[in-house]
This record gives structure tokens, sequence and C-alpha cells, in this order.
């Protein structure tokens, strides 16, 4: 296997990354970091690429920042961390911000900020040998990678406090149940039901979807007079988009859109 930190390929409009250091559990060094920061800006700006599916190599999908890593930095840690994690979230907020669809295949544990990067994602299928944990508290670190912000607002605060705060490891099953992920599926199934979700919504209308996870990011932030001022802003916009032109026409003359070729 290719000694990538993250593996990329692109096909029929699908960017696929793999974190490829299955050896070390996925951990993140600098050069994954630099690397996943890198892809997400070619993945945001590359407008042949409609739909981002990721997922790791091995038996985890990531175990979080590489321990060893920070040891090695010595007392020169914190600011190792500070680089590190700053790289990281740069690639974290741009995927979490460009208007296309990010599809997650957790196909084994994630922790720490990789359970940030499992969970980042619109649809996030696990595989029934996922489990999720925090995993800060384990070496005396706090949460990166996105998990403070998501973890409450996708299970609530006390559920978010006690996998935080009390490191409680969530396995697929429940991760499922309490909307921590979007669907389990078997392991051997994952990639090409993940394949699948993943065509769908390449051939959906991406830049409606894109105005769509906008709204969404931003309904936290708002008022109900604010987020309503948004979404007439959006819809207006959208409205004058060749994808719309292509769907309200698709829909009238009966057919299905063909959003591939606006």
């Amino acid at each position: 296997m290719s000694e990538d930190p993250i593996l990329f390929e692109k096909s029929d409009g699908i960017a696929t990354l793999t974190l490829n250091r299955p050896k070390a559990g996925n951990g993140i060094n600098m050069a994954m970091a630099r690397a996943y920061m890198d892809l997400a800006i070619r993945c945001d700006h590359d407008d042949e690429i409609r739909c981002v599916v990721l997922t790791g190599a091995g038996k985890l999908f990531c175990g979080g920042g590489d321990i060893a890593a920070f040891a090695e930095a010595g007392e020169g840690v914190s600011a190792y961390l500070s680089e590190l994690a700053g790289t990281l979230h740069m690639g974290v907020t741009r995927f979490m911000r460009m208007a296309k669809p990010l599809v997650t295949l957790v196909n084994g544990p994630a922790a720490g900020a990789g359970l940030g990067m499992a969970i980042g994602g619109d649809i996030v299928l696990a595989g029934r040998s996922a489990s999720f944990l925090a995993a800060y508290g384990g070496v005396g670190l706090t949460p990166d990678g996105g998990m403070s912000w998501l973890l409450p607002r996708l299970v609530g605060m006390r559920r978010a406090q006690e996998m935080i705060i009390a490191n409680r490891k969530v396995g697929a099953k429940e991760a499922e149940e309490i909307g921590l992920v979007s669907r389990v599926i078997d392991d051997e199934d994952l990639m090409e039901e993940g394949m699948r979700q993943a065509r769908l919504l390449a051939s959906s209308a991406t830049s409606a979807i894109g105005g769509a996870r906008a709204l969404l990011l931003a309904s936290y932030e708002n008022s109900l007079e604010g987020q309503l001022e948004r979404e007439v802003r959006s819809i207006a916009a959208a409205g004058g988009t060749a994808e719309c032109r292509e769907g309200v026409g698709a829909f009238l003359e009966k057919r299905k859109p063909d959003f591939t070729k606006v």
C-alpha cells in the first residue's frame, strides 16, 4: 500500500479519501494533518468533484492523534499540538463548509480527533465493528477535531458530557440509536453501501446541497427570524441556477433530472 498518509482517488464525480497509516491505527501525525488540509482544499475547489467519501485503511477508522509523535516532541509538545490541531482544523473547516456533500464510512474504532472526523459527514455510515471514544482524558488532553462543537449538537449535552468527560465508549448500535451516526452497516457491506450513497449524492443537485449545508451550519447561530431571512436569500439564489431550471423542467416533463450536465 502507498506510503501517502491519505490515499486519494477521483472517479465519476466522487473523491474517495482513505486515511492510510493502518500500522499506526491511522493516527494523525503532521504529515496526515497537512494532507487532510490539502485534500480538503482540493475537494472544495475541484468542480469535477460532486461528493467526497472519507474512510480508513485497516481495522481502525482513526485512533486520533499519534501519541508517539507527541512524546517525540518532548518539551515542545505544546507548540507541536498547536500546529497539528491547527492544521487539521483547517481541513475540518473546509470539509464542513464546502458546497458538496461528505460521506464518512466508519470502518472501525474512531477515537480522539478521529471521532470528530468520523461524525463530521452529512451521511455517517458505521460498520458493526465501529466504536466511538473521546479518549482525551486518558492522556491528559482536551478535545479537538470539532468534537466539542459536534457532539452536543448531535447527541445532546448530557450524552456529550458523558462521552467526553467520563470517556465512555459508544458502540455502533448505540451510536445509531442516539443519532451519532446515520446507519449501521455490516462491515463487509460498508464500502459498497457507502459508494452507493455517494453515487446518489453525486448525481443530485449538489449546488442546492451546498446551500442546504450552509443553512444547517448557521441554524444554531441565528434567531428564527434571522434563519428565515437566510432561507429566503438561499432559495432565491438557488432559483436562478441551472440546477433549478433542470429540476423544474424535468418535473414538468415527467422525467428524471440530470443535474450532472448543468
